[in-house]
């Protein structure tokens, strides 16, 4: 048993650190992936670097209502004499960090299940009804249902998008230890007679999760999209935190008299959306061997 399991080979990722920096060097070299990178890097820092600004977020100023874009006011006030470039900036930590923490989370519990029901034949069934459940609903009405009933604050939103993301992540690191468990070295770890646990998390889990970090970064993107839907539609996050979403709902009644207010915050939605996706298409153009990115 000795010889053998000395004999066995072990998995391609931990093997391959000189794939791993080629990996990197083309992830580096490619074009998407550094315009993405740059958006994201730069709507951090904008969001770390708020309170440079010296200004409150919630400070009201009724007599500066509605100022046009200015040198004193960059992105204008709205309705209640608020800087508007202070509430998108601070906006952007709760937007961003929302985005962040569901595609986190999504995307640990969804590799956690995939790979249980790809490894234990006896919870996949039970595993993947549960999540065709949950796929069954469109992921913006499931998250406004479950927001609904939890009521309207951060946590809310944060456990409602991480549910409503939750399935396609499982079903995606599922697919892909279907395959990963038949392979030779994890065949010849269970012969070895490796345990199931950490076949699981020493050979399976970790060459089956690339498709999920593509996964990932495009449910960071959903995210931002979903929380500003929810917090326009008044059951997210609340005033007065700021929001890139319930700042456009704050200045949809003014939309033609103070278009700025709706503006800025949904050009950030936009290149954060942007920056997300250029990101994916990145990731997925050098993690995937059957695609040939232009990087």
């Amino acid at each position: 048993m000795t010889e053998l399991a000395l004999a066995v080979p072990a998995a391609p990722a931990a093997l391959a650190p000189r794939r791993r920096f080629r990996l990197m060097r083309r992830l580096v070299g490619h074009r998407s992936f550094q315009i993405g990178l740059v958006l994201l890097v730069l709507l951090t820092f904008a969001a770390i670097l708020a309170p440079l600004t010296g200004i409150d977020p919630s400070s009201m100023k009724v007599r500066l209502r509605f100022r046009p874009p200015s040198q004193a006011f960059p992105f204008g006030t709205d309705g209640f004499g608020r800087d508007v470039l202070t509430r998108v900036l601070y906006g952007a930590r709760v937007s961003l960090w929302i985005g962040f923490v569901v595609a986190l989370l999504s995307g640990v519990i969804g590799a956690l299940i995939g790979v249980l029901a790809a490894q234990f034949r006896s919870l996949d069934a039970l595993l993947m009804r549960i999540m065709d459940g949950l796929m069954s609903f469109p992921a913006i009405l499931l998250a406004l249902g479950i927001t609904a009933a939890l009521g309207p604050r951060m946590e809310s939103v944060i456990i409602a998008l991480t549910v409503a993301y939750l399935p396609a992540g499982a079903r995606l690191v599922r697919a892909s230890a279907l395959v990963v468990r038949e392979l030779d070295y994890v065949l010849a770890a269970r012969i070895a007679g490796a345990s199931p646990l950490r076949i699981m998390l020493r050979h399976i889990l970790p060459n089956s999760v690339s498709p999920l970090l593509v996964h990932m970064t495009f449910v960071f993107a959903y995210s931002i999209l979903a929380e500003a839907a929810l917090s326009f539609l008044g059951v997210g996050v609340q005033p007065p935190t700021a929001s890139w979403g319930n700042i456009i709902a704050e200045g949809r009644d003014y939309a033609t008299e103070a278009w700025w207010v709706m503006l800025f915050p949904g050009l950030a939605i936009s290149l954060a959306a942007l920056g997300l996706n250029l990101l994916g298409d990145g990731l997925r153009d050098v993690l995937d061997p059957r695609l040939k990115g232009p990087g």
